[in-house]
């Protein structure tokens, strides 16, 4: 007889069409450390822990959604999922695991260039005070696709360097620094690629990040609305944290038309109206 489908599984297809968004469900990484020495990519914004100590960890995740993923998506993944369930917590695995998120092509993030977490488990970065747009969609992409939990910190100018070193911070669309821009293109076009995140939806955002950051609106016509509306965030909001919170919904926006409705069209009203 064959075995009847579980009902706290996620399919591939399922999960990707969550990843990236604000209400994605929390991603936990359960694999041995000897899967991840053979493949040390992660879903995006995966966490690690610890499948065997679950009962302990569990707790840190009340009131979420999760999915707990190990190399197939077995013994590992469904027992810290059945502890999260005895914790009262929303939470599925992921059906095939690691391997079959892997060969179904879905994303995966480098850790190569991923700087080093404090003692929180959090990667720490610090830029330039009163952001407009790459200081907003680098810490979009982050906090949706590598660390949701990521601290950003925003500095004056010309402390950046030094906070950086001082509080074990790293820098980012400053001169001289890894995160920045490289060429033509900006800091949100270098952070896709040392992280791996080449895809169709978020090359298509990074052209519009582009043009909106180098004043080259000419190379999407959608730039021209995102530069006024970051613009307008940035004067809405005296607090740069704040205005990062705001700005992540116009970056959540974007990426859902991106991602799902460059195709469609506004249709109202239906025929012109007579001279």
């Amino acid at each position: 007889m064959d075995a009847m489908p579980s009902n706290t599984e996620i399919t591939t297809s399922q999960l990707a069409r969550l990843v990236g968004l604000p209400t994605a469900p929390t991603i936990v990484d359960v694999r041995t450390e000897e899967d991840v020495a053979a493949d040390p990519r992660f879903l995006p914004a995966a966490l690690r822990r610890d499948a065997l100590d679950a009962a302990n960890w569990a707790g840190q995740f009340t009131d979420r959604h999760v999915v707990v993923v190990c190399q197939k998506g077995q013994k590992l993944s469904q027992g810290a999922a059945a502890w999260l369930l005895h914790k009262g917590i929303e939470a599925e695995t992921l059906e095939g695991g690691f391997e079959a998120w892997r060969a179904s092509g879905g994303l995966l993030v480098d850790p190569r260039k991923l700087p080093r977490r404090d003692a929180a488990g959090r990667t720490v970065w610090v830029t330039r005070a009163r952001p407009k747009v790459d200081r907003i969609a680098c810490p979009w992409l982050i906090r949706r696709f590598v660390d949701p939990n990521a601290v950003f910190l925003f500095v004056a100018a010309s402390e950046v360097q030094a906070v950086a070193e001082r509080f074990d911070a790293t820098p980012f669309d400053i001169d001289g620094v890894f995160w920045s821009h490289q060429g033509e293109r900006c800091t949100f076009d270098t952070m896709i690629e040392a992280f791996g995140l080449s895809c169709a939806p978020l090359d298509r955002l990074a052209t519009i990040v582009r043009a909106a950051d180098t004043a080259r609106l000419d190379l999407a016509p959608q730039a021209a609305g995102f530069l006024a509306a970051s613009l307008g965030l940035s004067r809405m909001f005296r607090d740069d944290l704040q205005q990062l919170e705001a700005g992540m919904l116009l970056y959540d926006a974007f990426y859902r038309w991106c991602r799902d409705a460059t195709e469609e069209t506004h249709n109202w009203p239906s025929s012109p109206r007579p001279a």
